[in-house]
């Protein structure tokens, strides 16, 4: 798993006639987005030749041309995960979502389910995948919790989540 490819960025739409493109973020780490750094692509690898964060422009080597660019429109930046912990130092309490993703979450010691994926609307919600126990006594087969809100503790070495209040949203969502 350690080499999945992640993806890091969208690449859109030509700008200008030098070879420019929109470059849209999927990460929330920007500093991973430097002069000379070649990420592989959906087609090939690509080195970035100058990248502008403020406006979300880049340009690649080689590209040239807005007919250049344009062949890429569209196409995904990706990472793995050994190069994103490489090149990336996290403070305190911050986690890579690869990380939390597989997760057991736990309340009061008992097992509510693994941390199947995570959804960024306003806030962070971890999607779990509810505890085939539970799911026989009527609880959903899945269910949401807010990151900042419900989690209280993260053990990544051991994979598990110690969650806050997770109990009462199952509770809520139980067919009666």
């Amino acid at each position: 798993m350690k080499n999945k490819k992640i993806p890091i960025a969208k690449l859109g739409k030509s700008h200008g006639v030098k070879g420019w493109q929109k470059i849209y973020l999927l990460t929330d780490f920007p500093s991973q987005f430097k002069e000379g750094k070649t990420f592989s692509s959906d087609k090939n690898d690509l080195t970035i030749e100058k990248i502008d964060l403020k406006r979300n422009l880049v340009k690649f080597k080689g590209i040239d041309t807005p007919e250049d660019a344009k062949k890429l429109t569209n196409l995904f930046l990706y990472s793995t995960e050994e190069e994103t912990k490489e090149n990336i130092k996290l403070k305190e309490n911050e986690y890579f979502w690869f990380d939390i993703i597989g997760c057991d979450v736990f309340e009061d010691s008992k097992r509510l389910g693994v941390v199947k994926e995570i959804e960024r609307a306003d806030v962070d919600y971890l999607i779990i995948n509810t505890d085939e126990e539970l799911v026989k006594k009527g609880y959903p087969k899945r269910f949401l919790i807010d990151f900042k809100r419900h989690v209280k503790d993260v053990d990544i070495e051991n994979k598990k989540i110690e969650a806050n209040g997770a109990i009462d949203i199952l509770e809520s969502l139980k067919w009666k």
